[in-house]
C-alpha cells in the first residue's frame, strides 16, 4: 500500500484503510493448498472497515489461520519513558509566520487601519487552547488506544507490555511448529525489535556492548536460534525453507530523547536510511537456510527484492502464480540453488510512498549496476545523512529536490552513492537515461488505479472503529495474555 501524503503508514488503530480483501497474499494461497499458516509479530496493514469488530483487514482475513501480535507498529509512545514521536509536530508549526501575522494585526489595529473585535481575539485564543488540549489528550491516550496485543480476534493485552514480549512470541512460534510438525506449514514471524521504541527482556538488558540497541539485537538473535533449534529437534530442517531478512535499513533519525543514544542502528558505507531509497535505506541482508537443498556457506550479491518472497513461497507450495495481475517478484529458488547466475530483475523500481523515486538497472552481460534518482530527500542538517527535523525523510513538496537530468550512479564502482555521474564523466550517460526512461514507460503501463488506502479519510481516527479490551472509561486497559515466556 502507498499514499500521496506525508505519512506512508497508519498511526492510529481506528483507521478504516488497510490491505483490501481482493489482494492475494501468499498465506491465502498456501492455506488454500492445505498449509497451516500463522503470523507472529507485527501486521500494520489495517484492522477494521465499518465497525470495531468486522476485522476486514485482519490477518485471519488474509490467509492466516493463527495470529499473535500487534496490528499497529511499535512507536516510542508504546514504551514507557521513551517520549513521543508526535513531539516532531511542533517542528511543523510555523511559529515565526504566526508571530509575524499577530504582530502585523496588532500594529494595524493600534494604527486604526483595521479593527479587531475583542470577541474575535477571545475566540481565536480559545481555539488555540482547545487545539493544544486536544493534542495533549491524544498524546497521553495514544498508548492505551493503539498499542495492544491480539491473539486471533481477541485483544489480550492493552496496552501491550514489552516485558518478555519477544520470549512470549517465540513461545507462540515454537508451539505452532510443534502443532504442525506432521503437515505443511507457513510461519511468518515479524519481530517488533529492533524497531523503535527499543526494548529488551530482563535477561538481555545491559548484556551487550552496544547499549539497548545491542541488547535488542541479541534478543532477536536468541529468538531466531530458538526457532532454528526447534526445527532441528523436530527433524524439519530438511523440509523447511527459512528466510531471514529486514524491510529496510537503519532508522538514522531515531535518537533517544532521554540520553541521546542512537537507537536506530548503522548502515556502514551506505548512504541514507529508513524511508529513503538510498542504498542505506533499501539494501538489506537476506539469510536463507534449507538443509540438503540449498548449498551452505555461499554468498550471492545479485539484486533481489522482498517482492520475490511471494512467488517463491507460492512455487514451493505447489501453486501457480496468479495470472490475473502483474506480479513484480520472481521465484528465488533457481538463483539460490545456483541453477542461474543472474537475477531475473533487470530493472527494479524504487518508490517513496506512491511516487517513483529511483530505478535500478542491471544490464545483461555487464558488471555495471546503474541507479537513477528522479528526486532525493533534503537532509537536515544540510550535508548530513538523515532528516532529523522530520524523524524520517519525506517524499512530498518542500522536503525533496527534483533532478533534471536525474542523478546517475554506478553502484558497482560507487556503492556509497557519493559522486553522481555526468555526460562528461560517463560517455553512455544519455543512452542509460533513455533506456531507463523507456523502462519507466513500460512499467507504468502495468499499473492500474486503486483506492488510496492511506487517504486522509481512510487514515483518520474513527471512534466507532476503536478497538477496546475493556471500556473507554477504563482507557481500554486489560491483561488477559496467558502466553508462556519461559523457554
Amino acid at each position: 500500500m502507498a499514499g500521496y501524503g506525508r505519512s506512508g503508514v497508519y498511526i492510529v488503530a481506528a483507521a478504516s484503510g488497510g490491505l483490501p480483501t481482493e489482494e492475494i497474499t501468499f498465506a491465502k494461497l498456501a492455506k488454500q493448498n492445505g498449509y497451516s499458516t500463522a503470523l507472529i509479530g507485527k501486521w500494520h496493514l489495517g484492522l477494521n472497515c465499518e465497525s470495531n469488530n468486522d476485522y476486514c483487514h485482519h490477518p485471519l482475513n488474509h490467509g492466516f489461520n493463527y495470529f499473535y501480535g500487534i496490528t499497529m507498529t511499535n512507536l516510542r509512545d508504546c514504551q514507557p519513558d521513551h517520549g513521543t514521536v508526535f513531539s516532531k509536530v511542533y517542528g511543523h508549526i510555523p511559529f515565526p509566520s504566526i508571530a509575524i501575522a499577530l504582530i502585523t494585526v496588532l500594529v494595524f489595529h493600534s494604527c486604526g487601519i483595521i479593527i479587531v473585535p475583542r470577541k474575535a481575539v477571545l475566540y481565536a485564543a480559545l481555539l488555540i487552547a482547545l487545539g493544544l488540549v486536544l493534542f495533549a489528550i491524544f498524546v497521553v491516550t495514544f498508548p492505551y488506544l493503539n498499542c495492544f496485543l491480539m491473539k486471533n480476534h481477541q485483544i489480550v493485552q492493552q496496552p501491550f507490555s514489552s516485558e518478555n514480549l519477544t520470549p512470549r512470541m517465540t513461545h507462540e512460534a515454537i508451539e505452532f511448529l510443534q502443532r504442525n510438525r506432521e503437515q505443511p506449514f507457513l510461519l511468518v514471524f515479524t519481530f517488533l525489535q529492533v524497531h523503535t521504541a527499543l526494548f529488551a527482556s530482563q535477561r538481555f538488558k545491559g548484556k551487550s556492548k552496544h547499549g539497548l540497541y545491542g541488547d535488542a539485537v541479541e534478543e532477536v538473535d536468541w529468538s531466531v536460534g530458538q526457532i532454528m533449534s526447534t526445527l532441528d529437534h523436530l527433524n524439519l530442517n530438511e523440509r523447511t525453507l527459512v528466510y531471514f531478512t529486514s524491510d529496510q535499513g537503519a532508522h538514522l533519525e531515531e535518537i533517544s530523547s532521554i540520553n541521546g543514544d542512537i537507537h536506530g542502528g548503522w548502515n556502514g558505507i551506505y548512504k541514507g536510511g529508513k524511508a529513503t531509497n538510498w542504498e542505506g535505506g533499501i539494501r538489506v541482508p537476506g539469510i536463507v537456510r534449507w538443509t540438503g537443498v540449498l548449498p551452505a556457506g555461499t554468498h550471492n550479491d545479485q539484486p533481489t527484492s522482498n517482492m520475490d518472497i511471494f512467488p517463491t513461497v507460492v512455487n514451493l507450495a505447489g501453486l501457480p502464480v496468479p495470472s490475473d495481475r502483474i506480479i513484480d517478484g520472481h521465484n528465488l529458488m533457481p538463483l539460490l540453488q545456483g541453477n542461474v547466475l543472474q537475477s531475473e530483475h533487470e530493472f527494479l523500481f524504487h518508490y517513496c510512498n506512491a511516487y517513483l523515486n529511483a530505478v535500478r538497472w542491471l544490464p545483461r552481460q555487464s558488471d555495471s549496476i546503474w541507479k537513477v534518482f528522479f528526486f532525493t530527500p533534503n537532509f537536515y542538517p544540510e550535508n548530513s545523512n538523515s532528516c532529523l527535523h522530520t524523524h524520517v525523510c519525506l517524499c512530498t513538496k518542500g522536503y525533496i529536490t527534483h533532478h533534471d537530468p536525474p542523478l546517475l550512479f554506478d553502484l558497482s564502482k560507487d556503492p556509497s552513492e557519493e559522486i553522481p555521474l555526468t555526460p562528461e564523466t560517463e560517455p553512455n550517460f544519455h543512452l542509460i537515461m533513455a533506456v531507463v526512461r523507456q523502462a519507466v514507460v513500460n512499467h507504468t503501463k502495468t499499473l492500474s488505479d486503486v483506492p488510496n488506502q492511506l487517504s486522509l479519510s481512510n487514515a483518520f481516527w474513527k471512534p466507532w472503529l476503536q478497538p477496546c479490551c475493556s471500556s473507554l472509561s477504563e482507557l481500554c486497559v486489560c491483561d488477559k495474555d496467558n502466553s508462556d515466556a519461559n523457554l
